[in-house]
């Protein structure tokens, strides 16, 4: 008898659980830590090219140590940062040295333009070729991440699913703050002279 009260009791409670929404808010929450690991792959996948990129630059352009040592720094600063997507000062700091990265970058491969020799080296261009095919990348799965948050907190903010978020202690997650909503909606601009390379 017991064990059959057992049975219809956990059944009762299975029952509670998906009707309030609680199993979709853990494929919402999974959804969110799958489109954040995406979000960290990409930006590791830009950190991992700056060094060949660094040593390139500097075979011909050594001269060019300011702006290469503020690549290094800049590339050193994101490594160091352990960031929790749920905190939103972790999640502005990681954001912030991101966006550093990024202008780095960006002087980096206007430096670039000064050197003829640079710009037509073929290890160069295909560095070039897997920098912007990464900043794509990055733009997409930033898309991705900020609607997967956005469906989890709109989830949780539902009747009846809030009372379930509240119970089990599931809050809204901290979203990535754009200056500029469109650029969510496109990849940074990353300019490459492909003169004499072609298009990769």
């Amino acid at each position: 008898m017991r064990r059959i009260l057992a049975i219809l009791s956990a059944l009762i409670v299975a029952a509670t659980l998906s009707g309030c929404g609680y199993n979709q808010i853990q494929t919402f929450d999974e959804g969110t830590k799958s489109a954040w690991s995406e979000v960290l792959n990409q930006y590791q996948r830009r950190a991992d090219l700056i060094p060949n990129l660094v040593n390139t630059v500097k075979g011909f352009a050594d001269q060019e140590r300011e702006v290469l040592t503020a690549v290094t720094e800049a590339r050193s600063r994101v490594g160091q940062i352990r960031v929790d997507p749920s905190d939103p000062n972790s999640l502005k700091q990681f954001e912030d040295a991101q966006r550093d990265m990024g202008s780095a970058l960006s002087s980096l491969l206007v430096v670039s333009e000064n050197y003829p020799q640079l710009k037509s080296d073929a290890n160069f261009r295909d560095l070039q070729a897997q920098l912007e095919g990464t900043e794509n990348r990055i733009a997409v799965a930033r898309k991705r991440y900020i609607e997967s948050v956005q469906q989890y907190n709109v989830h949780i903010r539902q009747f009846p699913t809030n009372l379930t978020a509240m119970v089990f202690g599931y809050q809204q997650k901290p979203q990535f703050s754009v200056e500029n909503e469109r650029e969510i909606a496109r990849p940074p601009a990353v300019n490459f002279d492909r003169s004499g390379g072609g298009s990769k």
